[in-house]
């Protein structure tokens, strides 16, 4: 079986996952107003992860969250420098400074399967890296003006597979592609 790494993001209509400052307090805000029901398909996607890979940046905006949303799931972070892991998380969170390609290959030969990509910054390197297979974009409807961009530059063009788009009654609005890899 292959392996498989999807991202699963929310994004600005204007394409930002964050303000300038990388704070998110529009997506809360967002998340807070719609139905404790609804999670945008969240819970199903994470029950398909073995391992969720990361950026430093997104994992200290994760620590500020009120609980830890990664219980039972094994989360490595990549950084270049050292980032102290509280005792509370040592179990399930560990960092790691290889190369995208190079930690893919250590997780497959240890049987891991399905891998969620996450953090704006990790996302590109994976798509430049040509590892990315899926990514779920759901558009929150907000306007920011300016903040961190989903998506940077890119040495070609990346072609996209559309797979689904789902529509919900609270304007949000969630879009499934594959990612050609060549």
């Amino acid at each position: 079986m292959a392996i498989k790494l999807s991202a699963f993001v929310a994004t600005s209509i204007d394409g930002f996952i964050a303000r300038k400052d990388g704070n998110i307090d529009w997506l809360n805000k967002a998340n807070k107003q719609e139905s404790e029901l609804q999670d945008f398909g969240y819970s199903n996607f994470m029950k398909s992860i073995d391992i969720i890979v990361m950026g430093r940046n997104t994992f200290e905006q994760v620590l500020t969250f009120d609980k830890w949303p990664f219980e039972k799931k094994e989360v490595i972070v990549l950084c270049s420098k050292n980032i102290k892991i509280s005792k509370t998380l040592s179990n399930t969170v560990k960092t790691s400074k290889e190369s995208s390609n190079n930690l893919i290959d250590m997780l497959s030969k240890i049987g891991i399967r399905n891998i969620y990509v996450d953090g704006g910054l990790t996302i590109q390197s994976f798509i430049l890296a040509h590892l990315l297979d899926e990514i779920t974009i759901t558009l929150v409807p907000i306007l920011l003006g300016d903040g961190i961009p989903l998506f940077g530059p890119l040495i070609k063009d990346v072609q996209l597979q559309h797979l689904k788009t789902t529509t919900f009654n609270s304007g949000f609005v969630q879009i499934k592609y594959l990612l050609n890899k060549n």
